[in-house]
C-alpha cells in the first residue's frame, strides 16, 4: 500500500469511529427537573420533592409505557431509610407522601416491567 492510500483509510476509520460514538439520538438530560441515570439502553428520571416521588422512564428519549409495572423505591439519607412503592400514574411512575431528602440521599430504584427487573441508582444531589 502507498501512502495516500493509508491516509485515506486513516480518513475513514477515524470518521467512521467518531460517527459511531456521536450522538445516539437522546439526551440524558432531565425533562422533569429530577436526576437521570442510563441503564440498559433506557434514562430512568427520579423526582423526589416533599410530597410527591416520580419516576419517569425514556427508551432512546421516547416514553416508555409503563401501565403495567412497578417500582420499589428505597431513599437512604444518612441512617434513615424510606421504602415506598410506585405506581403507574399518567405515563410515569408515582408515590404521594412525606419524603425527607438531602444533598447526600442516594435512592435504589427496583423497576419491573414486562417480566423485566432493573435496578437503577441515583444520587440525589447531583
Amino acid at each position: 500500500m502507498n501512502f495516500k492510500t493509508l491516509l485515506i483509510i486513516g480518513a475513514f476509520t477515524a470518521f467512521s469511529s467518531a460517527y459511531a460514538a456521536g450522538g445516539h439520538g437522546h439526551a440524558h438530560k432531565p425533562l422533569h427537573g429530577g436526576v437521570v441515570v442510563e441503564a440498559k439502553d433506557m434514562d430512568y428520571e427520579l423526582v423526589v420533592k416533599p410530597d410527591v416521588a416520580q419516576l419517569y422512564l425514556r427508551d432512546h428519549g421516547k416514553p416508555v409505557t409503563v401501565s403495567a409495572g412497578n417500582v420499589k423505591l428505597t431513599l437512604l439519607t444518612g441512617a434513615d431509610k424510606q421504602e415506598v412503592e410506585l405506581l403507574p400514574v399518567a405515563g410515569k411512575f408515582e408515590a404521594k407522601g412525606a419524603f425527607k431528602t438531602t444533598a447526600a440521599t442516594k435512592a435504589l430504584a427496583t423497576v419491573i416491567i414486562g417480566g423485566k427487573t432493573s435496578a437503577v441508582r441515583f444520587i440525589l444531589g447531583k
